[in-house]
């Protein structure tokens, strides 16, 4: 139970750390408002859950196939996150300005998520760190996709809702230096289960 609740921490710090899709749902709420943003809200979603299924039941097979592979792939995903928390914690103070000329569509959020590199590493971190090879893998990348679509709508939401004042708070470098440090270590606490079960089965 305590391992799969680490998949919710997970997908909290994955989903509410700055990022491609928050910083643009942000900027939509300010310059649209939540009314004509919406679309490109629930684009993400319906974009990224689907990809992250796909993305868990295509491995699936590679992973019953070769299943050292699955190990290999765990080890590197949490590297991978590791180095990610790295990159967020000791990220630059940037500017959360963007021009846009108009709401970005449902559609083209959607497609967006094939794109966006963190998406890629939230799935494939997910899927490799918290799935194990047994005859409920399926059901378990149904839950890790569950668990994002349940985290990742009120994260974004609170993107957009509290655009203004986040963007304000944000644009002190101090506050945004706390703020990533806070966010990676809370992406470290998340697989911490996953080195302690790869330590203990290696070491």
């Amino acid at each position: 139970m305590e391992y799969w609740l680490t998949v919710w921490l997970f997908a909290l710090s994955a989903s509410i750390t700055p990022g491609p899709n928050n910083i643009m749902i942000m900027t939509s709420g300010l310059n649209f408002g939540i009314k004509r943003s919406m679309p490109h809200l629930m684009g993400i979603i319906c974009g990224f859950i689907p990809m992250l299924i796909i993305l868990g039941f295509g491995m699936s097979s590679v992973f019953l196939a070769y299943p050292f592979l699955h190990q290999a792939i765990k080890i590197i995903g949490v590297f991978y996150l590791l180095y990610l928390a790295w990159l967020i914690a000791n990220s630059a103070t940037t500017s959360l300005e963007k021009d846009v000329a108009k709401p970005i569509s449902f559609v083209q959020a959607a497609l967006f998520q094939w794109l966006n590199p963190k998406a890629w590493v939230m799935g494939t971190g997910a899927i490799s760190a918290y799935t194990t090879l047994s005859d409920t893998f399926y059901w378990q990348v149904l839950y890790i996709a569950f668990v994002f679509f349940v985290v990742a709508l009120p994260s974004l939401f609170l993107w957009l809702l509290g655009g203004m004042k986040m963007k304000k708070y944000l644009s002190k470098p101090n506050h945004q230096k706390v703020f990533n440090v806070t966010m990676a270590l809370l992406l470290v606490g998340s697989i911490l289960p996953v080195i302690s079960a790869l330590v203990v089965e290696y070491f």
